[in-house]
């Protein structure tokens, strides 16, 4: 029987489950690990920064190793599995430099599919299957970053081992699948780690106390961000490439961990390889008065709020599990007026829920009509939904 193409496979299963069987994942990981290789792998977890610091990881060992390739004529490769997608699947699987072509994804589902068989395959999640399918892709690279989804110990990226684990800034979210308190949230992620764990900066002295009480439980090794030597040359470096960039200060943070990380890895590397690595969608300048955003919760709001423009246009909505008047409170000091963009998601809230919001807040608002003055400083912000609905319209108006 010839196998289903990859995109109508996935298309076939939802997104979102109210209930997920946690030991399926690992069944399937079982049945396929004796079938591939198992390169170095990092696994992060975190509520925000996740992206940025994976991708800076994986960019960083990948141009070096890229340069070592030259010289000694190994092939090097590297993999920087992340979610969800802006505009098209391809974006989670990030390999060599590039998201991963069709033909690369169709092969790698056409050696998943038989492996786990037709009963196992279909019975998992959109998620979990797509995180094997990386597994797959990967297999002969020499390093993969493996970006958690939503948790960390239950997560489906937590079905292997992992040389290091790297804990990005957590804050309240998603409580209804891990926990209402900072510590029960911090204990999910938390609990994935293994042998040696980097923490980056962290908004709550909970989590750090959870992190460092788990590492003693579990005999990890446990570094902290905050207190590595990192060399004030490479801190010159890193804050000039900044300063090149208009990155906000929670990408300068999360560039730091990203070399730390690969520093305790024993990996070499060129911070300088970080100006020719294009952050999509994080606090990114689409235009010269437009930046894209895909954060969508208070922490992702006060992270970049320092770095708006005075009088900014947010271009907004969110999905209806997100605290979005809090979000809105954050914002308000930069922000000259809201324009509601509609979103496609079941868990998109209602345009009446942002407007009363806003009414509750004190920021005038309208509905986006696809138009931007070149005169005025736009923010796409809310969720990765908001940012496609408005590419997508701006594709549709070009």
């Amino acid at each position: 029987m010839q196998t289903e193409s990859l995109s109508g496979f996935l298309d076939r299963k939802p997104l979102y489950y109210k209930e997920i069987d946690h030991t399926r994942v690992h069944q399937a990981y079982a049945i396929l690990k004796p079938h591939i290789r198992h390169p170095k792998r990092v696994h992060i977890v975190g509520t925000n920064g996740k992206g940025s610091t994976g991708r800076m990881m994986a960019y960083l060992a990948w141009r070096q190793g890229s340069r070592s390739e030259e010289v000694g004529g190994r092939s090097f490769g590297v993999g920087h599995y992340s979610s969800p997608h802006i505009l098209k699947f391809n974006e989670r699987i990030w390999l060599n430099g590039e998201d991963a072509s069709d033909e690369v994804l169709e092969a790698a589902h056409r050696k998943l599919f038989p492996i786990l068989g037709e009963e196992m395959a279909e019975a998992l999640s959109y998620f979990e299957y797509t995180t094997l399918l990386a597994l797959v892709v990967y297999e002969k690279c020499n390093l993969i970053v493996l970006e958690a989804g939503l948790g960390g110990e239950f997560d489906a990226t937590n079905v292997c081992d992992k040389e290091q684990s790297v804990i990005t800034p957590i804050g309240i979210d998603h409580q209804a699948f891990l926990g209402e308190s900072i510590e029960e949230i911090a204990e999910t992620k938390i609990r994935s780690i293994q042998k040696r764990a980097l923490l980056g900066p962290q908004p709550y002295d909970e989590v750090v106390a959870v992190a460092k009480r788990i590492a003693e439980e579990k005999k990890a090794e446990l570094f902290s961000a905050e207190r590595l030597a990192f060399s004030d040359e490479k801190a010159v470096e890193l804050e000039a490439i900044a300063q090149q960039k208009g990155w906000p200060a929670y990408l300068v943070d999360n560039a730091m961990v990203a070399c730390q990380a690969l520093d305790i890895l024993g990996m070499s590397y060129d911070v300088n390889d970080l100006k020719t690595l294009e952050l999509f969608g994080r606090f990114y300048p689409l235009t010269e008065n437009i930046r894209i955003d895909v954060g969508h919760n208070p922490l992702a709001a006060k992270a970049i709020v320092a770095s708006m423009e005075p009088e900014t246009v947010l271009i907004y909505n969110s999905l209806d599990d997100k605290d979005y008047e809090a979000v809105l409170r954050i914002l308000k000091p930069k922000v000259k007026r809201v324009e509601i963009i509609p979103i496609v998601s079941q868990r998109a809230t209602t345009i009446e829920a942002i407007e009363a919001a806003l009414k509750q807040v004190g920021i005038d608002y309208c509905m986006f009509e696809g138009y931007i003055d070149p005169k005025e400083h736009y923010l796409v912000f809310g969720s990765f939904y908001t940012v496609e609905a408005f590419l997508r319209e701006l594709r549709a108006k070009s």
